[in-house]
C-alpha cells in the first residue's frame, strides 16, 4: 500500500510567543484533492507553509511519503521540487506570460524544446492558450491568477498546494480553476486548497479539514469513509 502524502503528528507552530498551529494527528492521502476550510485565522496559511517545506514548525514531526523530514538543507532542496505552493497574492514577473510559466522548468534544467512544450500545455490547462506573448503586467486579475497557477503546474510537482485561489477572481476564472483542480486530483496529483467555502467539498470528491483557532476541528471525508454521524451524504468526524 501507498503511504500516506504526509503524515502530522504533534505539530505545534508559533508566532513569535502565539500558538499559531496544533495538530495532533493529521494523513494527507496521496493523490487526493484535500480542502482546508475555516476563517481567517484558523491557521489554513501556516499549515500550508509547513506542508511546502518553507515553514519549521516549532515542534512535531512530519514524513513526506513514508520517510520523515529532518530539515536539512539537501533534504529539503529535493522536497522543494516535489512540492509547489501558489500564493493567494500571487506575483508575476515583468515580461510576457511565456517567461513567466518558463521559469520553474528552466531553473530546473528542462530542455529549451521541453520547455517550449511545458508552457504551451500548462497554458492551455489553465485556458490561456495563446497568451504566450502578452505582457503579464497587462493582464486582468482572474488571468494573473490563472498564469500563476500555470507556472506552478509548469514545475510538474506531484504536491500542488493552493491559498484561496478561487478568492477575488472573476467567475470565468473561478469556473476553470476550480475544474482543473478537480481534474488535477483524478489524474494522481496530490492537491491541498484552503478555501473559506465548505461548499467547495459538497461539489468535488474532496476531503475537507475544517480547522479552527489552530486546531483540526472536524474531517469530512468524500463518499462517508469517516467514522461519525453520516450529514448529506458526508461523515462529520470530530476531532
Amino acid at each position: 500500500m501507498k503511504p500516506p502524502q504526509y503524515r502530522l503528528t504533534e505539530i505545534r507552530a508559533f508566532y513569535r510567543a502565539n500558538l499559531a498551529l496544533e495538530v495532533d494527528e493529521l494523513t494527507i492521502a496521496s493523490g487526493h484533492l484535500h480542502i482546508l476550510a475555516g476563517p481567517n485565522g484558523s491557521g489554513k496559511s501556516t499549515l500550508l507553509g509547513i506542508l511546502a517545506f518553507l515553514m519549521k514548525p516549532g515542534h512535531g514531526q512530519i514524513a513526506f511519503a513514508g520517510t520523515q523530514v529532518d530539515w536539512q538543507r539537501n533534504q529539503l532542496a529535493s522536497l522543494r521540487k516535489q512540492v509547489t505552493l501558489l500564493h493567494q497574492h500571487s506575483f508575476l514577473f515583468s515580461g510576457t506570460v511565456f517567461a513567466n510559466v518558463a521559469f520553474g522548468p528552466r531553473a530546473r534544467g528542462m530542455a529549451k524544446e521541453d520547455v517550449q512544450r511545458t508552457v504551451g500545455e500548462a497554458l492551455a490547462m489553465v485556458g490561456l492558450d495563446g497568451f504566450e506573448s502578452r505582457n503579464a503586467r497587462h493582464l486582468s486579475g482572474g488571468e494573473a491568477r490563472r498564469v500563476a497557477l500555470a507556472r506552478a503546474l509548469a514545475c510538474q510537482p506531484e504536491v500542488l498546494l493552493l491559498d484561496e485561489p478561487l478568492a477575488h477572481v472573476d467567475k470565468e476564472s473561478a469556473q476553470i480553476i476550480e475544474t482543473l483542480v478537480i481534474s488535477l486530483s483524478s489524474r494522481g496529483t496530490t492537491v491541498v486548497m484552503s478555501s473559506h467555502n465548505e461548499q467547495l467539498g459538497q461539489r468535488t470528491e474532496s476531503r475537507v479539514i475544517r480547522l479552527l483557532d489552530g486546531k483540526v476541528e472536524r474531517i469530512v471525508e468524500d463518499n462517508g469513509q469517516a467514522p461519525g454521524r453520516a450529514v448529506d451524504g458526508y461523515r462529520y468526524a470530530k476531532l
